[in-house]
């Protein structure tokens, strides 16, 4: 197994360590390791290798801090809204098959932080695992070292999906890569069975949607005004673009998301544009960039509208990418070219 290549532990103040260990087991809601392995389910103390990181799992977490939409999310698609004590860095509203659930778990209705929190804000809620979207969420600048939160006995996981190591990294991203995430999250939490159900119908979902096959060009503008943020060719636009049956004008760039030239993007004249909408940096504000600039101004999926919206939160590795290939396709559909 690797061993873990995080930086020293960030040295957290002495009174907030105390308070932290002072905390029970029973205060925290966990039971004995001992205790904790069914006859069939999650064998605990679960350990994993998770980015070059060696966090263990001590039982099933009931006390949980997320950080980023796609976290949160899928927690709440597998039935584990009640054991979020504290949520940060939403992306956007959830999607409207998550709304009820959602609306049930103040820690999402009313998040811990509008970007990463701090360890101190992490600390205070008590939690036995943090769960991130992404690795720079969890540094001693954001929401904790994972060596120092371990040794405070907070456990860490960090979306796979998501491993900027090459080793981990997925290359491409695959629905297998998604779908077996959701799965080992199941794991964890000991609700196999919820996670196994909730892969079934997003396969059912997935295989429903029959891919154009009319060879159309795509420029995936995710974010930036003078240098676009575009998908590139191994992470999740590609695989949602290959779904849909589009041809990524910036596959060829080998990485998740990738600068990309605006005189590229004109040179290249895709048929359709993918705007993803953030709350920073709109779909409607891509499209008066878009619009005003004289040189893309001439592309032809700009002078025809040729737009395809998507929100934030589904662009990223997660339980909406199936919706995003499914919502895509009817985008695609209904531009009748």
């Amino acid at each position: 197994m690797r061993t873990s290549r995080v930086p020293a532990a960030l040295m957290l103040t002495a009174s907030l360590a105390a308070s932290l260990a002072a905390c029970s087991a029973d205060a925290r809601g966990e039971v004995p390791a001992e205790a904790t392995t069914p006859a069939s389910g999650t064998a605990y103390p679960l350990t994993i290798d998770n980015c070059g990181f060696e966090t263990t799992i001590e039982s099933a977490p009931a006390k949980v801090v997320t950080i980023k939409s796609s976290t949160t999310e899928l927690l709440l698609a597998l039935g584990l809204g009640d054991r979020i004590v504290g949520s940060a860095f939403l992306d956007g509203p959830v999607p409207a098959t998550l709304q009820e659930a959602a609306a049930a778990v103040p820690a999402v209705a009313e998040p811990l932080a509008e970007q990463v929190p701090g360890a101190e804000a992490v600390l205070e809620l008590e939690p036995d695992l943090v769960y991130a979207g992404w690795e720079s969420n969890l540094t001693a600048e954001t929401a904790g070292d994972r060596e120092t939160l371990a040794s405070l006995g907070v456990a860490t996981y960090v979306a796979p999906a998501a491993c900027k190591d090459p080793a981990y990294m997925p290359d491409p991203l695959t629905f297998d890569s998604v779908f077996a995430d959701i799965e080992q999250v199941g794991e964890i939490f000991d609700v196999q069975d919820a996670a196994t159900e909730l892969v079934e119908a997003e396969q059912a979902k997935l295989a429903a949607v029959e891919p154009d096959t009319r060879g159309l060009t795509a420029l995936w503008y995710s974010s930036g005004d003078d240098v676009p943020y575009v998908g590139a060719g191994i992470g999740a636009p590609q695989m949602i673009m290959d779904a849909v049956g589009l041809e990524n004008v910036a596959g060829d760039v080998h990485d998740t998301w990738t600068p990309y030239a605006w005189e590229s993007a004109v040179e290249a004249d895709p048929d359709v544009i993918v705007l993803v909408d953030a709350a920073w940096n709109t779909a409607d504000a891509k499209i008066e960039r878009l619009e005003s600039n004289p040189a893309t101004a001439e592309m032809t999926a700009v002078k025809e509208s040729r737009y395809l919206l998507l929100p934030f939160p589904a662009s990223e590795a997660g339980v909406r990418n199936v919706d995003a290939v499914v919502d895509l396709s009817k985008q695609l559909e209904e531009l009748g070219l």
